[in-house]
């Protein structure tokens, strides 16, 4: 009796002195990870407590536009490849899904893994497996070899569909490393080489970026094709609605009239 008071008070003081446990901390994080300022100590207006682990941000990240996107799955391809030697797009790490019920430019939605600041899928593995690849630019990757199956790392992802995946074939979790590991590709991937999907992409609707996105949807689904500033309309639509910008459209525009005083005058 007196050794359960004794860890009731102990308990008491450590939510006294914090304001909140680690797995409380832990918890509200994983649901708004946004609020994480990296190499700081406020998260959404708490401090944090001493017995939080903190962890080094990732040196690289995609950033994809759906509007570009032609659904081709070419990048998917390649990551199965690249990191299995297997065409089955169920091995990707990045997802791309197709809604033929929804018009452009709502019609597809491209999944990468966000690499987040703070990884509830590290923190949920209970064996160390998913873990922060500080040799590889920090990123959030699985070591196979210490893998149980126990899958906490595919429901704990806060996203849909889950950004850790369970590779049914292989019998373990796995999710986007940025290529830093790819035996079947004699390229450098990582943050400091090449990343397969970005590679293959014939739309180039995909992008590395090293600095960090502002952690919302907006922050990674971005707009590509302001890269492509010509302004006609053989060209993408420029607007962050998919739409072409009044720039091209008068210059498509000047262009036809052109062109038919041109045959005019012949």
């Amino acid at each position: 009796m007196t050794a359960d008071l004794e860890n009731t008070k102990g308990n008491m003081m450590a939510d006294k002195n914090t304001g909140l446990s680690r797995r409380q901390f832990v918890t509200g994080v994983g649901g708004a990870g946004a609020g994480l300022v990296l190499g700081g100590m406020l998260v959404k207006g708490f401090i944090l407590p001493d017995e939080v682990f903190a962890v080094p941000a990732s040196e690289g990240y995609l950033l994809v536009d759906t509007r570009k996107c032609a659904g081709c799955n070419s990048c998917m391809l390649a990551c199965a490849v690249t990191h299995h030697g297997s065409t089955s797009l169920s091995n990707a790490r990045i997802q791309i899904i197709q809604d033929p019920f929804k018009p452009y430019p709502g019609d597809i939605t491209i999944s990468q893994c966000r690499q987040c600041p703070y990884p509830p899928c590290v923190d949920a593995c209970p064996v160390g497996a998913m873990h922060v690849d500080t040799e590889n630019g920090n990123v959030r990757t699985v070591d196979v070899d210490k893998c149980i199956g126990c899958e906490r790392c595919v429901q704990a992802c806060p996203f849909t569909p889950s950004r850790a995946l369970w590779n049914t074939t292989e019998k373990h979790a796995q999710k986007c490393d940025l290529c830093a590991d790819t035996p079947f590709w004699n390229e450098t991937g990582g943050p400091g080489g090449k990343q397969a999907c970005a590679e293959v992409c014939p739309m180039n609707a995909i992008s590395f970026t090293s600095e960090i996105p502002v952690q919302t949807d907006a922050g990674y689904n971005v707009n590509l094709r302001l890269s492509d500033a010509t302004p006609t309309l053989g060209k993408w639509p420029l607007g962050d609605d998919g739409e072409y910008t009044d720039a091209q459209i008068a210059t498509a525009q000047a262009i036809a009239a052109a062109m038919a005083a041109a045959r005019g005058g012949h």
